[in-house]
């Protein structure tokens, strides 16, 4: 090879070699600057998944510091029991309340007494409808109504104040501190009806003020009050009366004692200045009254004393009651009247009669219909009397032996069956010529309240 080709060929590979060799640095440049990217591109992501976790936990912390929780209890809390009772957390609350009462009753006095109020007859006993609750600030109140008679009459309507959890006032229209079976509800007696001598001496509502203080072992009531709502239409109404009531109520063990007494006053003043004392045989469904002072004058004032006993234990509980009324009848004989009654009753399923603060309470099925059970089932027997005869005054002698029997299938809903065999004497309503005898009664009554 001729020297000049091949000093032309050693030219050549040289110019491809740093051509190669430009190219690689080429290269070398570009891989550089993409790893440079690739980390800017890794402390973005890294960046920016940082941002992204804060947001995911600040985003996570706003419902429990700033929104309401899904746990918290509304404004309005609605629960149930026998009807909707609406409750704030502010202390305001409000419950419909009623009750009805259908009877069916029979009183059979001797053939000799011809009374179209004798035989079978049907009554609605009560229809209540009302309400009551609570406003702030531990005041409460309840109005309710009776329509069952021809005209609508005002039953309870009052306001109560607690200053503290063991006092309450009450003002308005109000049972006094009668005693333990007046004070228990209607719904909750053995009985159809309350003993003879609670309806003969005028156990009513009335208007005042009234305190309570219980306290584990005691209870204290008392107050001043006037009429009845429905009596008090005019000017000369201006009678008042006082009453009082102390009540021992101690634990025994599983059992329970009651020991109590009351005592009242009532100046009748312009309102009257006379009273009647007479009552209905064991039922309402019947208006013979078979013992009957008819009008004693003179009057200027009633006083009253009771004394109360109960005790309950398991499915057993007796309760006694007497009360002695005094007619004051200045410049005349002050006749005192009596009447009372004596009961032993006794739960035949695994139930029991609740007690609470001077009287009985609502009987809550164990095993209530509609759960698998029956109900509760209770039987009471009762000796009842009445003593209208003092003095001058004859207006009877009326005692009963009753007995009833009692299903609550479940806590709300009541079936009673009553009979009651009835000694007269000295009776204002004679059996032709006879004013000493004996009547029969029977009733049945259907019973629900919410």
């Amino acid at each position: 090879m001729p020297a000049h080709a091949s000093a032309a060929s050693d030219a050549a590979i040289q110019q491809e070699l740093a051509a190669m060799r430009a190219q690689m640095q080429q290269m070398t440049s570009r891989i550089d600057a993409l790893e440079g990217q690739l980390v800017d591109a890794r402390a973005r992501a890294e960046a920016a998944e940082t941002k992204a976790n804060a947001a995911s936990a600040a985003l996570a912390a706003i419902p429990s510091a700033t929104a309401p929780s899904m746990t918290a209890k509304p404004a309005t809390e609605v629960t149930w029991d026998g009807a909707p009772k609406f409750a704030t957390r502010e202390g305001w609350s409000f419950k419909p309340r009623g009750r009805m009462q259908l009877d069916l009753g029979t009183v059979n006095p001797p053939p000799a007494l011809v009374s179209k109020d004798a035989g079978i007859n049907t009554r609605l006993r009560r229809a209540y409808i009302g309400f009551d609750g609570t406003m702030p600030g531990n005041f409460g109140y309840r109005a309710e109504i009776d329509v069952a008679p021809s005209t609508v009459t005002v039953t309870d309507l009052f306001l109560t104040y607690k200053p503290n959890p063991k006092l309450t006032l009450t003002l308005g229209q109000q049972k006094p501190a009668w005693g333990m079976e007046e004070l228990t509800s209607d719904l909750f007696t053995p009985f159809m009806e309350r003993s003879a001598y609670i309806g003969a001496f005028g156990f009513e509502r009335r208007v005042g003020l009234g305190a309570s203080w219980v306290d584990k072992n005691f209870l204290v009531q008392g107050g001043i009050f006037a009429d009845d709502l429905a009596s008090m239409t005019g000017s000369s109404n201006n009678s008042y009366s006082a009453d009082g009531r102390v009540v021992f109520m101690p634990k025994l063990g599983e059992a329970q004692l009651h020991i109590g007494g009351s005592i009242h006053y009532r100046k009748l003043n312009d309102l009257t200045s006379s009273v009647t004392y007479s009552v209905r045989p064991f039922l309402r469904t019947s208006d013979l009254r078979l013992v009957n002072t008819g009008a004693i004058t003179g009057v200027t004032a009633e006083r009253g004393i009771g004394a109360e006993f109960a005790y309950a234990r398991g499915r057993l509980h007796v309760s006694s009651e007497s009360f002695w009324q005094k007619v004051v009848r200045p410049g005349l004989v002050s006749p005192t009247f009596n009447g009372g009654y004596a009961e032993v009753g006794y739960m035949l399923t695994d139930d029991v009669t609740p007690y609470k603060n001077g009287q009985w309470e609502r009987t809550r099925p164990k095993h209530p219909v509609g759960k698998g059970g029956m109900g509760a089932v209770q039987m009471n027997l009762r000796y009842d009397w009445l003593d209208l005869n003092s003095g001058a005054i004859v207006g009877g002698q009326q005692q009963i032996a009753g007995v009833s029997l009692i299903w609550m299938p479940t806590d709300y809903v009541r079936f009673l069956a009553n009979y009651g065999h009835i000694w007269i004497d000295d009776a204002a309503v004679p059996a032709g010529t006879l004013r000493t005898y004996n009547a029969d009664a029977f009733g049945l009554r259907a019973q629900f309240d919410f």
